[in-house]
């Protein structure tokens, strides 16, 4: 009996102490969620530690492929050191399938929903560069094959007979004789801006796609960019982010440039376009949270179909319904010293156009597939873009360079213009859906209605 009454005061003993205020144990539920910060922690440092490797692969990626890196504004340091010391290709590969690897096994254990995101934007990333590094060392898919690879979408194209009731349409706005193309292209010469209008006609259009945009997404107030006009490119515009909130926004001056394309190439390569989306990456992601991936943007990955699908959407975003032809019939037209046209076959004539524009994805397919040579691309080219033979050798020259890139223009454009008006929403919502594409690490997969 005396051992049991020691036992019996012993627990006496420690109820009072407990009464007394001696240290209670934690709740369950506050070390649960110490847990959870802990392992988010460790998760956080094991994506930051995947990212450094991926940063400075991309880099040294980018040594044996002039054009690869679209933009890098991250310590000046790693890109020297990874230029100074780049591995050779089938190193890089290697490196390349462990990352993956090591992103899959992290990625099985995330329960955060952002940083589910980030992992999944890391892997994509990372199988775009293994598939570029393949194609480096003289491997060649098939163009739907490439594209699913590079870009994250496997595109669906129509046949190039598809798109011949939209040429029956554009030939009745503008009849005559001789070749349709032709025709298209002596109409629409009559809107090229002249030389000396074009530094001012496209400010005034820059100025107004930003005054669009800054009016539902939110900008640096030290953002800036600036304007040059250039020759002897495949492209007909280009941005150069440099980090810090400021691009080089290029206009390629080989061929004239006609009305259209000012709002157009403001939209696109400025506001809400490639200097925006750079923009809010940088802001939101390596600036807030420290994902130094992003201060990275090899132009063959799956980035490049949000960029360019959130930039060609843009155009639509910015100008919805007739306003973009009321900016340039009542703003442009005047800086440009174009005549204002009397009816608007003008604007009709360039959504029949674009209707089309989808033939240039399946004759590039075909080209790059081997099923055509490129004399008939250019010519087809002619036909379906309704463009001059010059004008059709820069667009097959563009796809020489940047193979099935192509597809991120139109079928970005579609995809990224299917999620923003999923449900048919308010414009408010449909900026603040824009805004979400171009400020997290969004994938092309993030698109698609679930």
């Amino acid at each position: 009996m005396k051992s049991s009454f020691s036992v019996l005061a012993i627990a006496a003993s420690v109820l009072a102490g407990c009464a007394a205020g001696a240290p209670k144990a934690p709740p369950a539920d506050a070390s649960v969620a110490a847990l959870d910060v802990r392992r988010a922690a460790a998760d956080a440092a094991a994506l930051d530690a995947i990212a450094a490797s991926y940063l400075r692969l991309s880099l040294e990626i980018g040594t044996h492929e002039p054009g690869y890196i679209d933009a890098y504004y991250g310590p000046a340091a790693i890109k020297a050191s990874a230029e100074a010391a780049p591995r050779d290709k089938r190193a890089l590969l290697a490196a390349t399938r462990v990352l993956m690897a090591e992103t899959d096994r992290t990625a099985r254990g995330l329960t955060d929903p952002l940083t589910k995101r980030r992992a999944a934007f890391l892997h994509a990333q990372l199988r775009a560069a293994e598939t570029r590094l393949m194609m480096m060392e003289g491997t060649r898919f098939a163009f739907a094959d490439e594209a699913e690879r590079l870009f994250g979408v496997r595109p669906q194209l129509k046949p190039l007979a598809s798109y011949d009731a939209e040429l029956a349409k554009i030939a009745a706005l503008v009849p005559g004789e001789g070749a349709l193309a032709d025709r298209v292209e002596a109409y629409l010469d009559t809107f090229t801006i002249p030389k000396d209008r074009l530094q001012p006609t496209f400010e005034a259009a820059i100025a107004r796609c930003r005054g669009r945009s800054t009016a539902h997404i939110p900008m640096p107030a030290d953002e800036s960019f600036r304007l040059e006009f250039v020759t002897g490119k495949s492209w007909s515009g280009y941005n150069y982010y440099q980090g810090a909130y400021h691009s080089l926004i290029q206009v390629n001056t080989d061929l004239p440039i006609r009305l259209s394309r000012a709002l157009d190439l403001g939209c696109h390569e400025g506001y809400p376009g490639h200097h925006l989306l750079n923009m809010k990456l940088e802001e939101k992601l390596v600036k807030e949270r420290g994902w130094a991936e992003f201060s990275v943007y090899p132009l063959y990955s799956p980035q490049s179909l949000i960029a360019e699908g959130s930039a060609n959407y843009g155009i639509d975003l910015s100008f919805p319904g007739e306003a973009k032809a009321a900016t340039e019939r009542d703003v442009l037209m005047p800086i440009a010293g174009i005549a204002v046209p009397s009816d608007n076959r003008y604007w009709q004539l360039l959504k029949a156009i674009k209707r089309a524009s989808g033939a240039r994805l399946t004759i590039a397919q075909q080209y790059l597939d081997g099923a055509i040579d490129r004399p008939t691309a250019v010519t087809l080219t002619q036909k379906y873009l309704l463009v001059s033979a010059k004008r059709a050798e820069q667009s097959v020259s563009f796809t020489d360079q940047y193979r099935s890139y192509v597809i991120n223009y139109g079928l970005g454009e579609a995809m990224v213009r299917a999620h923003v008006e999923r449900g048919k929403p308010s414009r408010e919502e449909m900026w603040r859906r824009m805004e979400k594409i171009v400020s997290e690490p969004t994938l092309p997969s993030d698109l698609v209605a679930r």
